[in-house]
């Protein structure tokens, strides 16, 4: 008896996906609830589980592929057992800017078990046949760091290959790879294409990833919409690095997280949010709406692109449980285990480029919120205390903000709360 495999609920205003990548093939077994495909959202990626023990069957639809919600991706054989070879049902599809004057004639698809060399498919992809299951984000690290999978122990559950163990891998030169050869195609839809008019002259077109374009929309309706200014100031980081010097080992051994600088601006955030409660608002048609909580979207790095998660009621929060709220969304971030309802909301945005070395920037606020704090680099430079100059570790901050809602008084005034909390901590204690 065949069971359909069907696109779940991804979220409200949400109707269709990408299918981002096949976690199992033809003829493969599967378990009850077991990941078995991808798909790739305006925000995160989501798995779709097996709704039956069996053996796959079909895959409806190849690799790239839009689908909507409720739409059949796949047929799950129940109860049967694993054949000795599959053939995939999935056709496989020219790749985009393939030279056809030079192209040789397409071979037949390959069957799911062929062999591929050093763990590879076509267009350097992993070879299903060769190697474990990955993630997007576990395959896409593979392919950057040419490592073999099959070749690594996997440490997640039911043995999977997580990031981790690919960058363990790569680090320790035990599971290097050599170049992709060329292969026989797999039954998926090609993601990129390589040309090149020389050996030393190559280009590579890769499709944008349903999240890309999303952000890309969205970054330039923000632009065309909010009346958009950015407000610079600096911070003098000695107090928060002094503080952080003294109890780093205490916090981590206390709470199980390393102490950072995101806690300490997340609460300084929180605290001037307060007092300036228009930097924390949104303009909703000819309304404006006030906020008298704080939901800290935080910008994340994800192998797919930057996500910003929501770090609810942040002004409950304490350093520890900002710290560890943030500590998690990075790890499933890299992971792609993020959920759809923790991108929602938020009323207020923290950017972190200086983790990338930025010096300053003038960030895109997130619509509907209304500002949005960029942290940079600590670096030290001269300044005057006291009628002397002195060296002092310091950071540009930058909130670019509506000027439709926010005022440049307001703004300032944001930034010097800021200020004053992150160079005396200690206000961040007594609430002042």
């Amino acid at each position: 008896m065949a069971t359909d495999v069907t696109v779940p609920t991804l979220g409200e205003s949400i109707t269709e996906a990408t299918l981002g990548q096949w976690l199992k093939q033809p003829g493969e077994t599967v378990k009850l609830d077991e990941p078995i495909a991808s798909l790739e959202t305006d925000k995160v990626a989501v798995e779709v589980p097996s709704p039956v023990a069996g053996v796959i069957g079909e895959l409806v639809v190849a690799e790239g592929d839009t689908v909507s919600v409720g739409a059949v991706i796949a047929r799950i054989t129940e109860g049967a057992s694993a054949p000795t070879s599959a053939t995939p049902a999935v056709e496989d599809r020219t790749a985009v800017g393939k030279a056809e004057a030079a192209a040789p004639p397409e071979p037949a698809a390959a069957p799911a078990g062929a062999a591929t060399p050093a763990g590879y498919g076509n267009h350097g992809e992993v070879a299903v046949g060769d190697s474990p299951t990955l993630s997007p984000s576990v395959r896409r690290a593979v392919l950057e760091l040419h490592v073999d999978p099959s070749k690594i122990k996997g440490t997640g559950t039911d043995g999977r290959i997580t990031k981790d163990d690919v960058l363990l891998a790569a680090k320790s030169g035990q599971a290097s790879a050599k170049a992709p050869a060329p292969a026989a195609p797999v039954a998926s839809a090609p993601q990129s294409s390589t040309s090149s008019t020389s050996p030393d002259r190559k280009e590579e077109r890769v499709r944008m990833s349903r999240l890309r374009q999303t952000v890309a929309r969205r970054l330039k309706e923000a632009q065309n919409t909010a009346a958009m200014l950015t407000t610079f100031n600096d911070v003098d980081m000695t107090a928060v690095i002094e503080a952080r010097a003294k109890y780093k080992d205490l916090f981590e051994k206390k709470h199980g997280v390393r102490l950072g600088f995101m806690g300490f601006f997340v609460k300084a955030a929180c605290m001037a949010l307060k007092d300036i409660p228009s930097v924390n608002g949104s303009i909703e048609g000819d309304e404006i709406v006030y906020h008298d909580y704080c939901d800290i979207s935080v910008a994340v790095s994800a192998p797919n692109g930057l996500v910003v998660p929501v770090i609810r009621n942040a002004q409950d929060l304490t350093v520890a449980g900002i710290e560890k709220t943030i500590g998690d969304f990075g790890k499933r971030a890299k992971d792609g285990t993020l959920k759809m309802d923790e991108m929602k909301g938020g009323t207020f945005t923290i950017s972190n480029g200086g983790v990338f070395g930025s010096l300053m920037s003038t960030p895109i606020i997130n619509p509907p919120q209304s500002g949005v704090l960029g942290l940079h680099r600590i670096e030290d430079r001269p300044v005057v205390r006291d009628g002397q100059v002195v060296v002092r570790p310091m950071m540009y901050l930058a909130l670019s903000y509506d000027h439709r809602l926010i005022d440049g008084r307001e703004a300032v005034t944001f930034l010097v709360a800021l200020k004053n909390a992150i160079e005396d901590p200690t206000r961040i204690l007594i609430d002042l």
